[in-house]
Formats: structure tokens, sequence, C-alpha cells
């Protein structure tokens, strides 16, 4: 990571929420992002698998993806 991505995540960090709300309205004006409210299928299963739901976790190790992919 540079040193100026380093130094605006330091900034970020230690700022009051309503500053990092001012700054993260800056952001999404300058590039155009597009904040997308999830739906409520969406937000069930992110509830799902944050809370260990088997139909939601991976199959697959990090580590074994890696040796079957060969990477």
């Amino acid at each position: 990571m540079s040193t100026v991505k380093e130094r605006i995540l330091g900034a970020v960090t230690v700022m009051r929420e309503e500053d990092a709300v001012k700054v993260w309205d800056i952001i999404t004006l300058q590039f155009g992002f597009e904040e997308v409210e999830p739906t409520e299928d969406e937000i069930k299963i992110i509830t799902a698998y944050n809370n260990g739901n088997d139909e939601y976790q991976p199959y697959l190790r990090h580590e074994d993806l890696l040796k079957e992919l060969k990477i």
C-alpha cells in the first residue's frame, strides 16, 4: 500500500464519525460511487453467514483452494 493510502487510512481511523461521514460524501461525489441498500434477502444471507450457518460457509479452505489452483 502506498504512503498516501496509509496516511488516509490513519486519518480516517482517528477522525470523529461526523467528519468521516463528510469525507465519505466527498468521495462518493468525486468518484460517483452509488450506495445501494441491501435487500432483505441479502441481509438474511449475511446474517446467516455471520452466525455460522453451514449453508453459507465456504466448503474449501483458502489453503486448499490455492493448492487446487496450483498457486
